[in-house]
C-alpha cells in the first residue's frame, strides 16, 4: 500500500494537540495511531524512491519484448534443413572476431535461433559483460555482435532498463536507492492493509462518497489487491540488494542453504561443492581443450540436459568442461554436468531437485521477479504491479493535498500516539523493529534518522510553545 491512508491528518496551520486513545480503549484502536502516523511518513519519504522504481520496473517488464524486435536479426534466421557441429560454428565465430578468450557457449536453443558464442576480455567491452556473437547454426554465418550481460542474457537494450532500474546508472551507490525502496514497500504495504482492515465496512465502500473519501476508498481497494504483489517484490528484491541481501546470503550459508554448484575440478569430481570454474569460464578457457565442444554436449546431452544450455569451457589445465541448463522459465532446467575434456567422461553431475529448498525459493522467487518464470504472463503481472503502485503513490499524495485548506498540505497525526499502546503491545514490537532495523539496515538506518528528527522537532514546537509536548510517536 504505498503513500498514505491518512484519515486522520489534522489541517489546522498547527499540530492541534487530538484526542488520543484513551487508556480502556482496545490495542488495536490504541496502536492505529502509531501505525498511520508511521503509514504516512513513510509513505511521504519513500514513495519517491518506490515511484522511480515502480515506473523503470514497468518498463522492464516489457523490456523483453522489445528485445526480441530491436535485435530480431542477431536472435533469428530461417529455419534450416540440419544444424552444423557446435565447433564450427565457434570456428565462424572466432574467424569474425578473434579477440578476447571464449568463456561460454550457448548452442541454438530452439529451431531458427541463433548461437551465441560469448567472449570476455574484449576492449571496449564492460568487464562485466561479454561479447555475444550471434551464429546461423545451419550455415556458420555471424549475424552480428552486442553485449550481453547476466545469466538471462540480456542484450543492450534491455541491459540499460535493468540498470536504471537496479542502481540508476550512478553504479553501487545509486543501488541504495532501489534497497531503500524494496526495505520500505513491505512496511508500507502492511500498515496500508492493517489500517484499511481496522476500519469499519461502511467505509470502505466508494459508492456514494466524493472528495478525499473516495480516494481513501479507491486507494484502499486497490492496495488491498495489489498486496501480495507487493510483499513479493519487496521480498525478492532484498535478496540481492547490497546490504539485506549479504545478511540474506550470510543466513542462508548459517543454514547451510545456498546454492551449489556442480564440480569443475577434474580431479576432486564426484562431489558438489563451491567451485569458481562451476558458474563461469574463465579469460584462459578455450574450447579447443581436449576432445572438444561437439563430444561434451554429446556428453551433457547422453545425461538428460536439454536445450537450453550454456557450455562453459575448462578455466585450466585441471578443470572440467561445464554444461549446464539456462532455462528459468517454469518448469526450471538447472540441471549441470563437468565433462572431463580428456576423455569425455561425466566426473560429475548436479541436479535442479537436489538443490536446498531456499536455494529453490530463492531462484524461483528471483525469476519472477525479472519476469522470466512464466513467460509473458509473469511480466504483465508484473507491469500490473508497477502500474498499481504507481496509482497508489498519486492517490496517496491526492489525499495528503485534499485533506489541507485551501493550497496547503495535510498534517500528520500528533506526536505522542506511543504513549497509549500497551506495554505487551509496544515492547515485542519495538523488539521486532530493531531486529528487523539490523538485518535490513536501510529499514532501520531512516527509521532511527526519522525518530530522532521528530524528537528535535517536537521539542522545538514544545519550547516555542506551539503545542502540548508529548514525546515522539
Amino acid at each position: 500500500m504505498s503513500v498514505t491512508s491518512a484519515s486522520r491528518m489534522s489541517g489546522d496551520s498547527q499540530e492541534a494537540p487530538e484526542a488520543l486513545p484513551s487508556p480502556d480503549r482496545s490495542a488495536w484502536a490504541s496502536l492505529r495511531p502509531l501505525v498511520l502516523r508511521l503509514h504516512f511518513y513513510a509513505g511521504v519519504l519513500v514513495a519517491p524512491f518506490l515511484l522511480v522504481a515502480a515506473a523503470t520496473g514497468f518498463l522492464y517488464a516489457f523490456s523483453f519484448q522489445a528485445e526480441k524486435i530491436v535485435y530480431a536479426h542477431e536472435l533469428r534466421v530461417p529455419v534450416g534443413k540440419s544444424e552444423l557441429p557446435i565447433s564450427e560454428q565457434v570456428a565462424a565465430a572466432r574467424a569474425a572476431h578473434p579477440e578476447g578468450a571464449i568463456s561460454a557457449v550457448r548452442p541454438s536453443p530452439e529451431d531458427g535461433a541463433t548461437t551465441r558464442v560469448l567472449l570476455s576480455g574484449v576492449k571496449g567491452v564492460d568487464p562485466d559483460h561479454t561479447l555475444a556473437v550471434f551464429v546461423n547454426p545451419y550455415t556458420g554465418e555471424v549475424r552480428g555482435a552486442l553485449e550481453q550481460y547476466g545469466a538471462t542474457g540480456a542484450l543492450p537494450l534491455r541491459t540499460w532498463i535493468d540498470d536504471l532500474h537496479r542502481d540508476l546508472h550512478l553504479g553501487e551507490p545509486g543501488r541504495l536507492y532501489s534497497e531503500l525502496a524494496a526495505s520500505w514497500l513491505w512496511v508500507i504495504a502492511g500498515g496500508g492493509l492493517v489500517l484499511w482492515f481496522g476500519r469499519r465496512r461502511a467505509q470502505r465502500t466508494v459508492r456514494g462518497t466524493t472528495g478525499r473519501r473516495r480516494t481513501l476508498t479507491v486507494h484502499g481497494s486497490v492496495g488491498v489487491w495489489a498486496a501480495a504483489g507487493l510483499f513479493f517484490l519487496s521480498a525478492t528484491g532484498l535478496t540481492w540488494s547490497a546490504y539485506a541481501g549479504a545478511n540474506i546470503d550470510d543466513l542462508r550459508t548459517a543454514l547451510g542453504q545456498t546454492t551449489p554448484t556442480v564440480t569443475a575440478d577434474v580431479a576432486a569430481g564426484g562431489e558438489h561443492a563451491e567451485h569458481g570454474g562451476g558458474t563461469a569460464g574463465g579469460t584462459q578457457g578455450t574450447t579447443g581443450t581436449g576432445i572438444g565442444l561437439d563430444a561434451v554436449l554429446k556428453a551433457a546431452r547422453a545425461e538428460g540436459l536439454s536445450n537450453p544450455v550454456e557450455i562453459v569451457p575448462p578455466v585450466d589445465a585441471s578443470s572440467a568442461y561445464v554444461v549446464k541448463q539456462i532455462q528459468r522459465s517454469w518448469p526450471e532446467k538447472q540441471d549441470s554436468v563437468a565433462v572431463d575434456p580428456a576423455t569425455g567422461k561425466v566426473t560429475d553431475t548436479l541436479r535442479f531437485d537436489d538443490y536446498p529448498l531456499l536455494a529453490k525459493l530463492t531462484r524461483w522467487g528471483i525469476d519472477a521477479h525479472t519476469g522470466v518464470l512464466f513467460g509473458i504472463v509473469n511480466q504483465l503481472a508484473l507491469a500490473a504491479l508497477a502500474f498499481c503502485l504507481i496509482l497508489l503513490i498519486v492517490w496517496g499524495y491526492r489525499m495528503w493535498w485534499q485533506r489541507g485548506r485551501g493550497s496547503a498540505f495535510g498534517r500528520p497525526l500528533p506526536r505522542g500516539a506511543w504513549q497509549h499502546v500497551p506495554p505487551y503491545v509496544l515492547v515485542p514490537l519495538v523488539a521486532a523493529i530493531a531486529v528487523l532495523g539490523y538485518f535490513v539496515p536501510l529499514l532501520g538506518i531512516p527509521l532511527a534518522a526519522f525518530l530522532a528528527v521528530d524528537i528535535v522537532l517536537g521539542e522545538i514546537a514544545y519550547r516555542r510553545g506551539k503545542r502540548v509536548y508529548t514525546p515522539a510517536a
